[in-house]
């Protein structure tokens, strides 16, 4: 076995990410693994699911999960997160389904270049608000304007529900300091954070190199999460709180499970990456099944790997006209 011959599915044998579904959810049971399924197993039997078909398996609370499930959810391309009871954290997570690395270099080269990082994070804000130009905006204005739109928001959706909003309130590591809005709103954010992970490492991005968050291991995950707040995640938390304040944080995360399948996020998720990471050139070779391993060389140029480039033969000829 090589890096560029591995014994696993392709792309091309697996369910994309956009096709997938965003999240399964599962709490009090036992995890395994029957051929290409993974099973769940509690007092009431055995259920099979189709690990290729999962965007994120969410292990809630007495959930046990033995080697070989793991295994092929990590095979798949699936992200797996364990949940407590109110909220979401990613920890774990299987391999990118692409075998390009077009997005995580294209990611890696905008990142390092301020201008083209500042250009990437106007680009998220034209996406989250398609009605205001940012073009010009420093960082520090576009931190303002997405504030205000984001207040504006709250406000709209207390309106529309008829819920009271008094502020974002949220204790880290505390769920119950927050009222039922404020409850929704965390439970949403951290579903949408545990989806945009999923996204994210099965296009093979970093999720540490943000261009709007920073400093963390999950900055662009939460960059990629944010551009859904305003249209997905606070609604879905206004409306399970106008419906009641009993288990706003397992009725939220059911919702918006519900909200993302309806309208297809997961495809659009991926193709908001690349059309922020990607010149529509570059959108090919991204989706290509196949393993490419080349040898970066100078000005540029990208050489074939498993070859020897010493003195003799054909590869010093190479090496002549390279240079």
């Amino acid at each position: 076995m090589t890096v560029s011959k591995r014994g696993a599915s392709t792309p091309r044998e697996l369910a994309r990410v956009k096709d997938r579904v965003s999240f399964v959810y599962l709490e009090r049971c036992t995890v395994h693994r029957d051929a290409n399924a993974i099973t769940a197993e509690d007092s009431e039997g055995v259920r099979h699911i189709p690990s290729a078909t999962i965007g994120t398996l969410l292990l809630g609370p007495g959930t046990r999960v033995t080697h070989q499930a793991m295994s092929v959810l990590g095979e798949c391309g699936a992200g797996v997160v364990w949940v407590g009871e109110h909220g979401v954290r990613y920890y774990a997570g299987g391999r990118a389904l692409t075998r390009s690395s077009a997005l995580a270099e294209a990611q890696a080269v905008a990142w390092a270049n301020r201008r083209t990082r500042l250009d990437v994070a106007r680009a998220m804000y034209r996406l989250r608000f398609p009605d205001e130009d940012p073009a010009g905006a420093t960082r520090r204005e576009l931190l303002g304007r997405e504030g205000d739109r984001v207040k504006a928001c709250y406000r709209r959706e207390s309106a529309r529900t008829g819920v009271p909003w008094h502020g974002r309130q949220y204790v880290p590591g505390d769920f119950t300091v927050g009222d039922p809005p404020n409850q929704g709103v965390t439970a949403a954010a951290q579903c949408m954070y545990g989806v945009a992970q999923a996204v994210v490492a099965a296009l093979g991005c970093s999720p540490s190199l943000g261009f709007v968050h920073s400093g963390h291991e999950l900055s662009f995950v939460m960059d990629v999460a944010d551009l859904y707040k305003t249209d997905v995640a606070i609604p879905v938390a206004f409306d399970v709180a106008a419906a009641g304040a009993e288990d706003v944080g397992s009725r939220t995360r059911r919702a918006i499970r519900d909200r993302i399948n309806e309208a297809g996020l997961l495809e659009r998720c991926v193709r908001d990456i690349k059309h922020l990471l990607l010149a529509e050139t570059a959108d090919d070779v991204a989706d290509s099944g196949e393993d490419r391993v080349g040898l970066q060389s100078d000005r540029g140029i990208q050489v074939e790997a498993g070859r020897n480039y010493g003195s003799d033969g054909d590869s010093a000829e190479l090496w002549d006209v390279m240079w």
